[in-house]
């Protein structure tokens, strides 16, 4: 299965984004009220990603240094070296990149714009569904249907 079936599956293929001078504690309130993981850091819009926010950096950062990092700039804590994928990459590739890099959400480019991101929870889903048909098609088979 590619990341394009995965994207098309999603009930929206909108990337939630904030600039680069929002502060943390935006983009927290950002992250709480759409129940999300992470927000692409973008200096236009979406359209192309400049970096990437997640719960765990932010908790990180307040571990290390207390509350007030929640008034700094996101581009302060942003992942700026990102993994990305592409519509055409494999969901055995991107659960391989996710794993080694031992994080949770990829964003999606294709000529360097941002078109989606993918989580490691809609890899997951899509790798259940793929076994679902595998496992109806053998018992299909077996059953001479």
């Amino acid at each position: 299965m590619l990341v394009q079936a995965i994207l098309k599956s999603k009930a929206t293929d909108g990337v939630v984004t904030v600039e680069p001078t929002a502060t943390v504690s935006e983009a927290a309130k950002i992250l709480a009220e759409k129940r999300m993981g992470t927000v692409i850091v973008s200096e236009d819009g979406g359209r192309t990603a400049a970096g990437i926010l997640s719960e765990r950096d932010i908790v990180r950062e307040l571990a290390a240094s207390g509350s007030g990092c929640l008034t700094k700039p996101v581009s302060t804590y942003m992942t700026c070296d990102l993994v990305t994928a592409t519509r055409q990459d494999t969901v055995q590739d991107i659960l391989s990149r996710m794993t080694e890099g031992r994080f949770r959400h990829m964003p999606v480019l294709e000529d360097g714009q941002l078109v989606g991101i993918v989580t490691l929870g809609d890899v997951v889903k899509a790798q259940l569904t793929e076994l679902a048909m595998e496992k109806d098609a053998l018992e299909g088979m077996i059953m001479g249907h």
